[in-house]
């Protein structure tokens, strides 16, 4: 599905739009277009399809459909969920975290810091592993809320969630985690993790942009982030019907888990393999972990990763560095960093993130192209001596 110009390995920062997610879209952009809170037979048809969207979610997640809050996306289940459970009761005031959450849960967790809220970043290994010990120890009377992510958008490495979460149930402590990367790629079952809270976008899974969950463990209140009547009175404003209708029809995709996981992992496993055997001095970080199938963060040889970024672009290449472009220049990796790797490696990462419609001959392209644009980069870097 990619177009003929473009190989695209960068599936962790957004998917393409299914076919058929934009055919069960269209008709919501178009014809449907009444309000499901509306008592007429069209408002009544459009709320129908959402609870129907609803239910291919919820199956996806394993969870009941009045249990999931629909969004605007990840970021803003992640605000609902640590604003809402932190609102609850103001003698707790500690939260959890660790330090290689999204940039959407450690930029909030400075704000509630800065306004008197404590925060513990929990650390990770070099592999980017977290350790459970660390989270018992970092427990408090007054801790409100733990936040992990269940799998990482830099290394793809993945978190022990569901002990964690029974960690945080025996210490009375709600347990909330970013599930962006692991949906779709990883069985999920919240009737059985012990999760109490988990956020999630559709546009990881081929799904369109604008439109995420959370998911509300039943029985569980908590102070909605945006008031209104719809959503059960989780979430207010009018829904946007055609991305709900698109994450149920994504959702719907991804029925056989097992099938994908395989074939992005002989992907993955091919791309590795291919470039350690062209560049033996290459490292792929988190190597050692459980991972994501599909994602593959690694230095390939010494130098900026800027540079070999823009060299796969002039061949019709996407992928992604390890760091995070900010105004006036560039950030290492908050990730790569918290694994206290060395400066050289982290500057020098790449993070290429296959998906479904990637294909072998895609990963055949970047190993046949890599030692002409080290050949250049070496090459340039001599005369610029």
């Amino acid at each position: 599905m990619n177009t003929e110009s473009v190989i695209y390995l960068d599936n962790n920062a957004t998917t393409e739009l299914a076919p058929e997610v934009l055919t069960a879209m269209m008709p919501y952009l178009s014809n449907q277009y009444a309000n499901p809170s509306s008592a007429s037979r069209m408002g009544a048809a459009v709320k129908a399809a959402i609870g129907d969207a609803r239910a291919a979610v919820a199956t996806l997640l394993g969870c009941r459909t009045a249990e999931l809050v629909f969004t605007s996306g990840a970021t803003e289940s992640n605000h609902a969920a640590l604003l809402g459970v932190m609102s609850l009761n103001p003698d707790k005031c500690h939260l959890i975290t660790s330090t290689v959450e999204h940039p959407s849960v450690l930029l909030l967790c400075r704000h509630l810091e800065r306004i008197g809220m404590e925060v513990t970043y929990l650390p990770v290994d070099t592999e980017g592993q977290l350790n459970p010990d660390h989270l018992r120890v970092a427990i408090r009377p007054d801790t409100a809320l733990i936040s992990l992510m269940w799998a990482n958008n830099e290394t793809g490495v993945i978190f022990p969630i569901e002990e964690a979460a029974a960690i945080a149930k025996s210490a009375g402590v709600l347990f909330h985690t970013d599930a962006t990367q692991a949906l779709g790629k990883i069985p999920l079952d919240m009737s059985a993790s012990g999760v109490d809270l988990l956020s999630c976008s559709a546009h990881k899974i081929h799904g369109p942009k604008g439109i995420g969950a959370l998911y509300v463990r039943k029985g569980l209140s908590m102070v909605p982030l945006i008031f209104g009547h719809q959503e059960r009175g989780r979430r207010g404003g009018t829904e946007n019907v055609p991305a709900i209708i698109g994450f149920g029809a994504a959702a719907q995709l991804y029925q056989s888990l097992i099938t994908e996981t395989s074939y992005l992992k002989a992907l993955r496993e091919s791309l590795e393999t291919g470039i350690l055997g062209l560049f033996p001095m290459a490292r792929v970080h988190g190597a050692a972990a459980r991972r994501l199938a599909n994602t593959s963060n690694i230095s390939i040889f010494p130098g900026d990763s800027e540079a070999l970024l823009h060299h796969l672009e002039e061949h019709g290449i996407t992928a992604a560095t390890g760091a995070a472009c900010a105004a006036g220049g560039t950030r290492p990796s908050h990730v790569l960093m918290a694994m206290g790797l060395e400066k050289s490696l982290v500057q020098s990462s790449l993070r290429f993130s296959v998906g479904r419609y990637n294909q072998q001959e895609d990963v055949t392209q970047l190993l046949n192209i890599l030692p002409k644009i080290y050949q250049d980069i070496v090459s340039f870097s001599a005369l610029a001596v």
